[in-house]
């Protein structure tokens, strides 16, 4: 198969997560004032998807390793859409957080998917450029979402966004089937105990090298789902800004993502992915550092929006280099490793940025300093990831 038709086609399924999470952003304040709830409230609606999202993957990273990538995809399919439709006829707050979390979990049996799809195929600067392709590929999706979501909004109310989310999984489905797998070699699935389902992670978490790179993404997602968590506080409340300008900005960011994306591809024809990650790391961090000075200056908005536009394109470069180099070590349990990437990236994100919820308070510092720190751990864990790969590379004889 092209690696195009490839990369386009996990892409697509990629993108179900950043739907889910922005398409709708742009009506939290018609949904609070629908659920009787307030806006900050709304946020955990976004915290329970996220989190359940990172969980399930621990279940459907082994399952995916022993079973197939295809039956466990197609159930994650099912059990997203179904929910999507039961978040648009929820009543209550409570009801909606149910319905978000068990989407979650239907998200979480795709997300686990596609990064063990890729290591069936490919490793290396291969994998880390078809990675960026796939980003590149589903960077449509977080740039359209909050316009699809305000262009429902206006003729119709929120539910009808997710109904759209429901259609949309359906509709990913019969593409998968008869573009995907039809066309796939066969792969071996492992017929091993079902208590390996659980001993398995032993050997991911003993391997220090490929532990540095999820705690790396983990805290790395986490600044960044941070900013998304308030990004409708920090630019519809906080300045004060339209949903137009909002969806602007926010499209803005995607920009700056397929940017560093598109750069990141062409200087891994040149330089080692974890050289290139430890760059990326390093200039998101001064990014967030930019906008921490920005706050307590209280400059105008358009300087906080630069700094944020940077910081969240570098995550285009810097995810596709950390996921290579996180699963490059295990070729036979690319699920499981994919598995405790994904629960870490996002049960950590979720934590963090619910409680960023509580500590904000109403006021954009607490925000940015909680980014500040994320990007500060990150830092630390990209400093000497170059040598640690080396050192493993020579142990094991690569």
């Amino acid at each position: 198969m092209p690696h195009i038709q490839f990369a386009l086609l996990l892409g697509m399924t990629v993108a179900l997560g950043p739907l889910a999470l922005d398409a709708y952003l742009p009506a939290f304040p018609r949904i609070a004032e629908d659920l009787g709830a307030m806006n900050s409230d709304i946020g955990l609606t976004l915290s329970a998807y996220v989190a359940s999202l990172g969980l399930a993957q621990l279940i459907g990273g082994p399952l995916s390793d022993r079973y197939g990538r295809q039956r466990i995809l197609f159930s994650g399919l099912a059990i997203f859409a179904a929910s999507a439709l039961m978040v648009a006829q929820a009543q209550t707050l409570s009801e909606m957080l149910t319905w978000r979390a068990t989407q979650g979990i239907g998200g979480a049996l795709c997300a686990v998917s596609v990064p063990a799809l890729v290591r069936d195929q490919f490793r290396g600067s291969e994998s880390a450029r078809l990675f960026g392709l796939i980003g590149l590929m589903m960077f449509i999706a977080p740039a359209a979402a909050p316009s699809i979501g305000t262009l429902l909004l206006t003729v119709s109310d929120w539910p009808a966004i997710f109904v759209m989310l429901a259609c949309y999984a359906a509709l990913l489905a019969i593409l998968l089937h008869f573009a995907l797998f039809r066309r796939l070699p066969p792969r071996e699935t492992e017929s091993t105990p079902v208590h390996t389902l659980v001993t398995n992670y032993l050997l991911v978490l003993r391997h220090p090298v490929t532990m540095r790179f999820i705690a790396l993404q983990a805290l790395a997602f986490s600044a960044m789902l941070v900013f998304i968590t308030h990004a409708s506080f920090i630019y519809q409340e906080w300045f004060g800004l339209s949903s137009t300008l909002f969806s602007a900005l926010f499209a803005a960011n995607i920009g700056g993502m397929a940017t560093f994306n598109l750069l990141n591809r062409k200087l891994l024809l040149h330089f080692e992915s974890v050289r290139l990650l430890r760059t990326w790391v390093f200039l998101q961090g001064a990014a967030i550092a930019a906008i921490v000075v920005c706050t307590l200056l209280e400059t105008p908005y358009w300087a906080v929006a630069a700094c944020i536009i940077v910081a969240t394109g570098c995550m285009g470069a810097l995810v596709p280099n950390n996921m290579a180099n996180a699963l490059e070590f295990f070729p036979k349990l690319g699920g499981t490793a994919s598995a405790l990437l994904g629960a870490s990236q996002f049960t950590v994100a979720g934590a963090i940025s619910a409680t960023s919820a509580a500590l904000a308070g109403g006021t954009l510092l607490p925000i940015v300093l909680t980014m500040a720190a994320c990007s500060l751990g990150c830092v630390v864990l990209a400093a000497g990831a170059p040598r640690a790969v080396r050192r493993q590379h020579a142990g094991q004889g690569l």
